[in-house]
């Protein structure tokens, strides 16, 4: 269910970094929150959050707080998987998203100029200063029932 969103805004991401980090910053702008609307079929809506927020549109639902939280003792680079029932006969699922080399150029410590310059359009951002390894988030999908 999420490996369609995932692989899409993988390839979409490396994709611009060829052209350089600015454009990655144009396509988790624009083009993220399309394929997670495209990803989503059949009762299951998929995303991407974090408890460091660049985009306040990708604030964590009440049953990710938790899972962020736990997420975050897990050990680096771990496949860390947790499924939460939400009532209702819904359900929430949630992978970790784990810093990998690529993603320093928009997140790490040592963001360049022109890229604190495209990262001028969230004025509350919170996503940079990771380093290689840390978790930086959570895809999700939210099930509902069939």
């Amino acid at each position: 269910m999420l490996a369609p969103f995932k692989a899409s805004l993988k390839e979409a991401l490396l994709g611009a970094l060829k052209d350089g980090p600015e454009k990655a910053v144009e396509v988790c702008a624009s083009a993220a929150p399309s394929l997670a609307r495209s990803a989503a079929k059949d009762g299951v809506t998929v995303g991407r959050t974090s408890s460091k927020l660049r985009n306040p549109d990708n604030a964590p639902k009440a049953w990710l707080g938790p899972v962020l939280a736990e997420f975050e003792k897990a050990p680096s680079g771990s496949e860390t998987k947790k499924t939460v029932p939400l009532g209702g006969g819904r359900y929430g699922y949630a992978e970790a998203i784990w810093i990998q080399a690529p993603c320093l150029a928009c997140h790490g410590a040592a963001v360049a100029p022109s890229v604190k310059a495209a990262l001028s359009r969230y004025p509350k951002d919170a996503a940079t200063g990771y380093a290689l390894g840390e978790l930086r988030g959570v895809f999700y999908a939210e099930i509902e029932p069939r």
